[in-house]
C-alpha cells in the first residue's frame, strides 16, 4: 500500500491565529485540494494527522470538527479526491499529540502503512519531529508556519522542502 499522511491546518488549508474553529473559517490554500486528488487518483492512500488543541481549549467540540472535515471532502470529491482517514489529537499532552509519534504509529497500525515508505507532509517542527520519531519520511512545505519552521535548528536532516503541498505530491507523484 502507497500512503501519504498530511498535516491539516497550515498545509491543505490556512493557518488561523485563532484556530478553524467551524467549517465557514475552512479556507483550502490554492492547489492543496487538487493535490490531495492526484494522490487518491494515482491510488495512494491519504490520511490527515492534525493535533486539534482548541478541542480541549473548549473553542469548539467534536460535532464542529467533523463539519470541517465534511466541507474538506465535498470540495475534495467535487476534484475526484479522498481521504482515507482522519485522526487527530484533542488533547493538549499524551503519546498521539505531535510532536509525540503516536498519531503516526496509530495510522501505520490501523491501516498497515510502512511508514519507512510514507511521507509526511507538515508545516511545523512538531510534525517534522512526529515523522522522524515514527519512522516516516518528513517532508515540510514552506506555507503555512512552514517558513519559520525552516528557522529552527532542531530540523531532522533528511527533511525535503517544498514551497506547498501541491510541490511536495508533484515530488512523491515523480518517484
Amino acid at each position: 500500500m502507497r500512503a501519504v499522511i498530511i498535516d491539516r491546518d497550515g498545509v491543505i488549508n490556512h493557518n488561523r491565529s485563532d484556530y478553524v474553529k467551524q467549517a465557514s473559517e475552512w479556507q483550502a490554500i490554492d492547489g492543496s485540494l487538487e493535490a490531495i486528488a492526484r494522490l487518491s487518483q494515482a491510488k495512494f492512500k491519504v490520511f490527515i494527522a492534525s493535533n486539534q488543541a482548541a478541542i480541549a481549549r473548549g473553542l469548539f467540540d467534536h460535532s464542529d470538527l467533523h463539519r470541517i472535515h465534511r466541507k474538506m471532502l465535498h470540495e475534495l470529491e467535487a476534484l475526484g479526491g479522498g481521504v482515507d482517514g482522519f485522526f487527530f489529537s484533542p488533547v493538549m499532552q499524551g503519546p498521539c499529540r505531535k510532536p509525540n509519534p503516536g498519531m503516526l504509529l496509530d495510522i501505520a497500525s490501523r491501516t498497515g502503512a510502512k511508514l519507512a515508505e510514507t511521507p509526511f507532509i507538515g508545516d511545523s517542527l512538531k510534525d517534522l519531529q512526529a515523522a522522524e520519531r515514527a519512522g516516516a519520511m518528513p517532508m515540510l512545505v514552506r506555507t503555512g508556519n512552514g517558513l519559520e519552521t525552516l528557522t529552527k535548528a532542531e530540523i531532522p536532516s533528511n527533511v525535503k522542502v517544498f514551497d506547498d503541498l501541491a510541490a511536495a505530491v508533484a515530488h512523491i507523484l515523480q518517484e
